[in-house]
């Protein structure tokens, strides 16, 4: 498993993430020894707790030099057999649970190298308002794009909360969407293989029909392929939005034109992704009200107190001496 770079003590890029060349195939570029080691340093890097195998970071590489050709041999008959994921459950800081998946360390390696692989692939075709989970783009980038929006008069602000986006997740809908630019099939069934892994709850193997579990190395750049349907139908229209993995908001100039994407954009997740929305949850709001990441807006001058004093909007804006626009973050962006 050990790469030139890797001996060299060089620090592996982005560029390393696959084989250069269209005539290598994407199977072979995922099972390189420069992208295998390139993940096994990523898993290693990350730590994080044991599968259902109980096999620590720290045990995978010496179990590799052992076993790696054994599960290649699998891989690459098509007999491999991903392990169940370990549910965890941790409080959400509003209240409820998020639920996670520890997948063994073996399989955060084969992900790890899948996702590298598949990055190259779409990210550069997703959407520029689309911020979560991408190379070379952060939270602090989304909140950033999200106050150009309010600056350039785009007050309104459509808040859709997508309910329990990552546990509800159709399986054909995701693998159609990756077979649109990925055509080998042993990757597909590869992935595919992930999402029907099963999760070990209370030692009790529960089979998966739905979702993409939060903690495997996989889901961030799927929920991405997953969404990407929705930006380009946003982008269409000509909405200014930021989206940062499942976290949505749309800026427009009025109370009415809110209401109208929102509804648009429910549409669009509901009937063409057969996602949910949580409609208790999502909102329709002024910009002295809105939230992204954890980040607050609040305004000075008569136009913003007179759009505050709305319907939708009653909270205080906060005023500021002579600037027109202030930007106050009361709690630091988070994200997990």
């Amino acid at each position: 498993m050990s790469t030139a770079a890797e001996r060299s003590g060089r620090t592996a890029g982005f560029e390393d993430a696959v084989i250069a060349g269209l005539e290598v195939p994407v199977w072979e570029q995922m099972l390189s020894p420069e992208n295998l080691g390139r993940a096994l340093r990523r898993v290693e890097a990350n730590r994080g707790a044991p599968g259902v195998d109980g096999m620590t970071t720290g045990e995978v590489r010496p179990w590799l030099h052992e076993h790696w050709a054994s599960v290649r041999k699998a891989l690459d008959a098509g007999t491999y057999q991903p392990s169940p994921v370990r549910r965890v459950v941790i409080p959400k800081p509003g209240g409820g649970e998020r639920l996670l998946g520890v997948p063994t360390c073996l399989d955060r390696l084969i992900q790890q190298a899948i996702a590298q692989v598949l990055t190259p692939v779409f990210d550069p075709g997703f959407s520029g308002s689309s911020f979560g989970f991408r190379p070379g783009r952060s939270a602090h980038q989304a909140v950033q794009a999200a106050r150009r929006c309010i600056q350039d008069g785009l007050e309104w602000v459509a808040d859709i909360d997508l309910d329990r986006f990552f546990d509800r997740v159709q399986f054909d809908v995701l693998m159609a969407r990756v077979a649109r630019k990925v055509s080998d099939r042993k990757v597909l069934k590869l992935i595919r293989s992930y999402l029907e892994a099963g999760v070990m709850a209370d030692g009790v193997k529960q089979p998966t029909v739905e979702g993409t579990p939060q903690g495997s190395p996989l889901s961030p750049i799927l929920s991405n392929v997953m969404l990407d349907d929705l930006d380009r139908e946003l982008e269409q229209r000509g909405h200014r939005f930021v989206r940062y993995a499942d976290d949505l908001r749309v800026f427009v100039r009025s109370e009415r034109a809110a209401q109208r994407v929102f509804e648009s954009a429910c549409g669009v997740i509901e009937r063409r992704l057969k996602l949910k929305v949580n409609r208790e949850k999502s909102s329709i709001r002024h910009a002295a009200q809105a939230t992204l990441l954890g980040v607050g807006f609040f305004f000075a001058g008569p136009r913003a107190r007179r759009s505050a004093s709305s319907s939708a909007a009653r909270s205080t804006v906060r005023a500021s001496g002579s600037s027109p626009w202030r930007r106050l973050a009361f709690v630091s962006p988070s994200v997990t």
